[in-house]
């Protein structure tokens, strides 16, 4: 496919920061550090600011650290999807776990979603939530009678509504032949995610949390014989009684023990401008949240105003510029939409994604230091619940850490390993993915 000239394929605001960022970009909150508090948490992203709101609804004085903007890491790089369970159900993360145990993730993963609907609504949170259903595409149509399959089992262990799309009525839901069918969950759908991060900020800071940016932990030691910590930071010291690291994607080597438990993996972006009057309708009538069966899956979705396209995928094995990745995420949209070939993009951009080696996230402690990692791409409400529970299990409120907080929080890699993971398995499931490509191509 021939690529379109920058000055065609670029609109002249375009910028290399995320959509979302339009309507509630992240904030510099440079306060003094408090000198001593109950709990220090080292991440602004949802799970940190949800476990500010809840242990802060408490009594407990929080301070949230992080080492840039409040509100320009992961969370709000995301696509904005929101599931139940669905990545459980459907991927060998369950692969040996008790059958007892799963039922436990299971439930506690559709809690996740339900948790964010209810604070949301409860706290009438500016999110822009909307539950507008998911369709997921067939590749091949191999592909399609595995999605069939997968369609029940979402049905049997999480209960959503599954209808099964044939090839010849997929153009109702994606305005596309591309897919060879799929299936559409009917309680799955998505928020803006900076609205909703500024929500939660706001929401932990009126019950009393204070939130401060630009304040990296270098290092956490503990002090009064082992009872409390001081954390040491770009901006001064703290001392707490309790810490919660919840830094996901964005876990650097000055806590060693947690970055070597999450892999972080970029995910690229774009947004386009606004559609011409009408396209919305023809090539998502739904405005649906939309991914494939692909291994390295298209995801995509309209804007919550309906106006723009957004799309995401990883683009190449290794890591790339936004604006060269945009280049090439460009040409996967319009093998999706060819119909958008005269719509330019306004914004590209990139997230890091924590993967861990077992694909489950873990909450858990460490030499008296909490923590909640692995979002492995399903964080919006997964996190959220996670922020929310540990910090009950923190404060005593709740004995149970509850399922995701049994086991062995397993090492990612290391060394050498560990720098080749991200790049290795995207060249895998490229090979994959074009492979399967031709046998579409003699299925054409």
């Amino acid at each position: 496919m021939l690529m379109r000239p920058d000055s065609l394929l670029f609109h002249e605001d375009f910028r290399c920061d995320p959509y979302w960022w339009d309507a509630a970009p992240p904030e510099t909150a440079r306060a003094q550090l408090p000198g001593e508090v109950d709990l220090v948490i080292v991440g602004s992203g949802y799970c940190g600011l949800s476990a500010a709101a809840e242990a802060s609804s408490h009594g407990a004085r929080v301070a949230v650290l992080d080492a840039g903007e409040i509100g320009g890491g992961g969370s709000t790089r995301s696509g904005g999807m929101i599931s139940s369970g669905q990545k459980l159900a459907l991927t060998n993360a369950i692969q040996g776990v008790s059958a007892e145990r799963l039922v436990r993730l299971m439930h506690e993963s559709m809690a996740s979603f339900e948790y964010l609907k209810r604070i949301v609504a409860d706290e009438s949170l500016d999110a822009d939530l909307q539950i507008t259903g998911r369709f997921f595409g067939a590749y091949t149509p191999s592909h399609f009678e595995q999605l069939r399959r997968q369609g029940q089992l979402l049905r049997d262990k999480t209960g959503v509504t599954v209808h099964v799309i044939e090839r010849d009525a997929q153009r109702a839901m994606i305005g596309s032949d591309y897919y060879y069918g799929g299936i559409l969950v009917d309680e799955y759908g998505g928020l803006h995610t900076a609205k909703y991060h500024r929500a939660l900020r706001e929401l932990a800071r009126r019950r009393g949390a204070t939130l401060h940016s630009h304040a990296q932990a270098e290092r956490i030691e503990r002090i009064a014989g082992g009872a409390r910590f001081r954390v040491h930071t770009a901006r001064g010291s703290l001392d707490a009684k309790h810490v919660l690291v919840a830094t996901n994607g964005y876990t650097g080597p000055q806590l060693p023990f947690f970055a070597r438990r999450v892999l972080p993996v970029a995910s690229y972006q774009i947004a386009t401008e606004p559609l011409p009057e009408g396209l919305m309708h023809v090539l998502n009538p739904g405005r649906r949240m939309i991914s494939d069966s692909k291994r390295n899956l298209f995801y995509t979705r309209p804007s919550p105003d309906g106006t723009r396209m957004i799309f995401g995928s990883r683009p190449a094995i290794r890591e790339l510029s936004e604006r060269d990745a945009a280049r090439l995420l460009y040409g996967k949209m319009l093998q999706l939409w060819p119909a958008l070939r005269d719509v330019r993009i306004t914004h590209a951009w990139k997230g890091f994604v924590a993967m861990t080696r077992d694909k489950l996230a873990h909450i858990g402690e460490h030499e008296g230091i909490h923590y909640a990692l692995g979002c492995n791409g399903n964080g919006v409400a997964l996190m959220s619940y996670l922020g929310h529970r540990v910090a009950r299990h923190m404060l005593g409120i709740d004995r149970d850490a509850g399922a995701f907080g049994e086991g062995e929080f397993p090492l990612s890699g290391a060394g050498i390993a560990s720098q080749l993971a991200v790049p290795l398995g995207s060249a895998l499931y490229q090979l994959d993915d074009m492979w399967r490509g031709r046998v579409r191509a003699a299925l054409s």
